[in-house]
């Protein structure tokens, strides 16, 4: 029988014929091969038998090369393994020249690593990467599922701009040498392939919204565009959000949705990728060993990830946020890259992170922001000041989900649209929503890529995405 690596170390089925097929890792004195097949993390160790193997074979199996081998399953004598394989026979399905195979048994650079991310995905570190990214997204797609979500299907190319930024990619057809022009010499968008100026999709959210206001409860799972000209290891020009829309739902709903949501999912990669993430958390710990004892984290992967999930979310208010930050010691002592001064503030990474690590020591939900500071679809409080916005704060990455209780109120929404400068008569398919059965309703936004981020450690997001797009690079 053909079974993977991850089954045979978990059937163990010694003594019984079985064939393997993966990539060399490694072929120590011409005896051991260390084979991996993608399937986990563990390699399994198949001994050569060279009474039954032709020599011109053997000089061929190297560093990265596929292979299959038939063989009997054994107790192992080696350290780090409970099982082997006698090979009675191997087959090579793929070479690969080992003087230009850039997968060498060594250490390698995270830089280096980007240059060749077709094969990085071969490596330890990529390898649990990948499979905590398929965890994390199988856990969304079940939380949701389980309580009776739709997977609603939001469109990549889009007329409009949800969060009013500006910051997106044009879609069009139109010859770029030489594009049709009016009478008035301007470029002609109604010879463009959509009649219209379209871009790439910065959310889903308005389109979800749609959707809630007639199937109660939704959420969306796709990628989205920024066209943010930043090349920094917390940014990305494509990037898959999760934005549920739930009807019938007020702010507190939908703060108890969020925090449910994210300590299932961790809670999910903990119990099946544990491997991994123990993996991740010793590369971790090595790469902490470089940095300065400051800029340390206090808290190693594992314990960051139980922060989460063992902790119930302290909720407060922006304002009760303000006085804390604004009477904290490192305030006070001139700490803080960016003071706080006061009410208005946009709070930054450091402030955040204040908050979760030191003050509250668990992850923190902020609710009622300015209004000044959030988007034009966040419902405004009786105190018109405050809007009915949440963002969640995790430790050593600062916001992880923003989200908001929507306007529901037609004049109220239209009023706050003019006032953004958000163009009304564009967006009237999506104050229909608000003139036919409107009802309170809420959602929220979150970054898989920066999920990944946290639940893996890693410190660049483009190492948690198999092919990064940022500015200046569309590799593969």
């Amino acid at each position: 029988m053909s079974l993977s690596i991850k089954e045979l170390l978990k059937l163990k089925p010694i003594s019984e014929e079985v064939t393997v097929r993966g990539w060399v890792r490694t072929f120590r004195s011409n005896q051991f091969i260390a084979l991996s097949d993608g399937s986990c993390l563990q390699t399994l160790q198949v001994v050569v038998d060279h009474e039954n193997t032709d020599p011109a074979l053997l000089k061929r199996i190297t560093t990265g090369s596929a292979i299959s081998a038939k063989g009997f399953l054994l107790a192992s004598l080696g350290k780090g393994q409970e099982i082997e394989m006698k090979a009675e026979s191997i087959e090579i399905l793929g070479d690969a020249d080992p003087e230009v195979y850039p997968l060498q048994p060594k250490k390698h650079s995270m830089e280096f690593l980007r240059e060749i991310a077709h094969l990085r995905i071969r490596t330890n570190t990529f390898g649990a990467v990948m499979r905590v990214r398929h965890a994390l997204a199988f856990a969304i797609h079940s939380f949701f599922n389980e309580r009776g979500f739709f997977y609603f299907h939001s469109p990549i190319i889009t007329g409009s701009d949800a969060e009013g930024a500006g910051e997106m990619f044009r879609v069009t057809t139109l010859p770029m040498e030489n594009p049709p022009r009016n009478e008035h010499g301007v470029i002609d968008v109604k010879k463009d392939f959509f009649g219209k100026i379209t871009n790439l999709t910065v959310s889903g959210q308005l389109e979800a919204e749609l959707a809630a206001l007639a199937l109660s409860k939704v959420y969306t799972f796709a990628p989205t565009f920024r066209a943010e000209n930043s090349n920094t290891s917390r940014h990305l020009a494509e990037f898959w959000m999760i934005e549920p829309e739930v009807a019938f739902c007020d702010l507190t709903d939908n703060m108890d949705l969020a925090e449910a949501m994210l300590q299932f999912v961790i809670s999910y990669a903990l119990n099946h990728c544990a491997d991994d993430i123990q993996f991740l958390k010793e590369r971790q710990e090595q790469e902490e060993q470089s940095k300065p004892q400051a800029e340390r984290s206090t808290m190693d992967l594992i314990s960051k990830l139980h922060f989460v999930v063992d902790n119930k979310f302290e909720r407060l208010t922006y304002g009760e946020a303000i006085d804390i930050l604004k009477n904290s010691t490192p305030n006070k002592k001139g700490k803080f890259q960016y003071p706080i001064d006061g009410w208005g503030t946009d709070l930054q990474s450091e402030h955040e992170r204040y908050l979760v690590e030191k003050h509250f020591q668990k992850p923190v939900i902020l609710i009622n922001y300015p209004k000044e500071i959030k988007a034009f679809y966040m419902r405004i409080n009786e105190d018109n000041k405050t809007v009915a916005a949440m963002d969640i704060l995790f430790p050593a990455i600062g916001e992880i989900v923003g989200g908001s209780q929507r306007e529901e109120r037609l004049d109220v929404l239209s009023r706050r649209m003019e006032e953004m400068s958000i163009p009304v008569e564009e967006m009237q398919w999506y104050l229909d929503t608000r003139r036919f059965g409107t009802c309170q309703h809420a959602g929220f936004g979150l970054g898989f890529e920066r999920l990944v981020l946290f639940v893996t450690g890693m410190s660049n997001i483009r190492d948690v995405i198999p092919f990064p797009r940022t500015p200046g690079n569309a590799e593969f």
